[in-house]
Protein backbone atom coordinates (compact mmCIF):
# COMPACT_ATOMS: atom_id res chain seq x y z
CA UNK A 1 0.00 0.00 0.00
CA UNK A 2 1.56 3.26 -1.13
CA UNK A 3 1.28 6.28 1.15
CA UNK A 4 2.59 9.81 0.80
CA UNK A 5 3.92 11.37 3.98
CA UNK A 6 4.56 15.12 4.10
CA UNK A 7 6.70 17.02 6.58
CA UNK A 8 8.18 20.46 7.07
CA UNK A 9 5.17 22.70 7.52
CA UNK A 10 4.81 25.16 10.36
CA UNK A 11 4.70 28.78 11.40
CA UNK A 12 7.12 31.25 9.86
CA UNK A 13 7.39 35.04 9.75
CA UNK A 14 6.93 36.95 6.49
CA UNK A 15 10.15 36.83 4.50
CA UNK A 16 11.15 33.55 6.06
CA UNK A 17 11.74 30.12 4.56
CA UNK A 18 10.46 26.59 4.91
CA UNK A 19 11.29 23.32 3.23
CA UNK A 20 8.57 20.76 2.63
CA UNK A 21 9.32 17.10 2.00
CA UNK A 22 7.12 14.27 0.80
CA UNK A 23 8.14 10.63 0.63
CA UNK A 24 6.26 7.76 -0.99
CA UNK A 25 6.35 4.68 1.22
CA UNK A 26 5.46 1.14 0.23
CA UNK A 27 6.11 -0.70 -3.01
CA UNK A 28 6.88 1.70 -5.86
CA UNK A 29 7.76 0.54 -9.37
CA UNK A 30 7.92 4.01 -10.86
CA UNK A 31 6.91 7.63 -10.34
CA UNK A 32 5.96 10.09 -13.04
CA UNK A 33 4.92 13.58 -11.91
CA UNK A 34 5.69 14.79 -8.41
CA UNK A 35 4.08 17.99 -7.25
CA UNK A 36 2.70 20.26 -4.60
CA UNK A 37 -0.75 21.82 -4.43
CA UNK A 38 -2.40 24.14 -1.94
CA UNK A 39 -6.00 24.61 -0.98
CA UNK A 40 -7.43 27.68 0.73
CA UNK A 41 -10.54 27.09 2.85
CA UNK A 42 -13.62 26.71 0.68
CA UNK A 43 -11.68 26.84 -2.57
CA UNK A 44 -10.32 24.36 -5.07
CA UNK A 45 -6.90 22.79 -4.81
CA UNK A 46 -4.44 24.72 -6.96
CA UNK A 47 -1.08 23.73 -8.41
CA UNK A 48 1.97 25.22 -6.71
CA UNK A 49 4.68 23.34 -8.61
CA UNK A 50 5.19 20.07 -10.46
CA UNK A 51 8.35 18.31 -11.59
CA UNK A 52 8.02 15.67 -14.28
CA UNK A 53 10.02 12.55 -15.06
CA UNK A 54 12.13 14.46 -17.60
CA UNK A 55 12.85 17.08 -14.87
CA UNK A 56 10.75 19.73 -16.58
CA UNK A 57 9.09 22.02 -14.03
CA UNK A 58 5.97 24.14 -13.92
CA UNK A 59 5.40 26.77 -11.22
CA UNK A 60 2.32 28.79 -10.37
CA UNK A 61 2.87 32.42 -11.31
CA UNK A 62 2.45 33.48 -7.69
CA UNK A 63 5.47 31.46 -6.51
CA UNK A 64 7.90 31.84 -9.42
CA UNK A 65 11.29 33.04 -8.25
CA UNK A 66 10.51 32.23 -4.60
CA UNK A 67 9.80 28.49 -4.52
CA UNK A 68 11.98 25.66 -5.86
CA UNK A 69 10.78 22.11 -6.42
CA UNK A 70 13.17 19.17 -6.66
CA UNK A 71 12.99 15.38 -6.56
CA UNK A 72 15.13 12.47 -5.47
CA UNK A 73 14.00 9.46 -7.47
CA UNK A 74 16.07 6.98 -5.47
CA UNK A 75 14.40 8.12 -2.27
CA UNK A 76 10.90 8.50 -3.81
CA UNK A 77 10.89 12.02 -2.40
CA UNK A 78 9.87 15.46 -3.60
CA UNK A 79 10.90 18.71 -1.95
CA UNK A 80 9.56 22.26 -2.01
CA UNK A 81 11.95 24.97 -0.91
CA UNK A 82 9.90 28.06 -0.07
CA UNK A 83 11.68 31.41 0.33
CA UNK A 84 10.49 34.99 0.78
CA UNK A 85 7.25 33.67 2.21
CA UNK A 86 4.24 35.97 2.26
CA UNK A 87 1.07 35.87 4.39
CA UNK A 88 -0.86 34.91 1.26
CA UNK A 89 1.20 31.70 1.07
CA UNK A 90 -0.64 30.51 4.19
CA UNK A 91 -2.46 27.30 3.26
CA UNK A 92 -2.51 23.55 3.60
CA UNK A 93 0.02 22.12 1.14
CA UNK A 94 -0.66 18.72 -0.42
CA UNK A 95 1.84 16.41 -2.04
CA UNK A 96 0.79 14.62 -5.24
CA UNK A 97 2.51 11.83 -7.16
CA UNK A 98 1.60 9.65 -10.12
CA UNK A 99 2.86 6.23 -9.10
CA UNK A 100 3.03 2.72 -10.52
CA UNK A 101 2.52 0.58 -7.41
CA UNK A 102 2.37 -2.88 -8.91
CA UNK A 103 4.28 -2.82 -12.19
CA UNK A 104 1.37 -2.49 -14.61
CA UNK A 105 -0.35 0.91 -14.33
CA UNK A 106 0.02 4.42 -12.90
CA UNK A 107 -2.44 6.13 -10.55
CA UNK A 108 -2.75 9.32 -8.50
CA UNK A 109 -1.75 9.52 -4.86
CA UNK A 110 -2.21 12.40 -2.43
CA UNK A 111 -0.74 13.17 0.95
CA UNK A 112 -2.86 14.28 3.90
CA UNK A 113 -1.48 17.79 3.77
CA UNK A 114 0.86 19.92 5.85
CA UNK A 115 -0.10 23.36 7.10
CA UNK A 116 2.04 26.40 6.35
CA UNK A 117 1.27 29.60 8.25
CA UNK A 118 3.04 32.84 7.42
CA UNK A 119 2.41 35.42 10.09
CA UNK A 120 4.22 37.89 12.29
Amino acid sequence: QVQLVESGGGLVQPGGSLRLSCVASGTVFGIRDMGWYRQPPGKQRDLVAVIRTDSSIVYAETVKGRFTISRDNAKHTVYLEMNSLKPEDTDVYYCHMIINPQGNYYTDYWGLGTRVTVSS
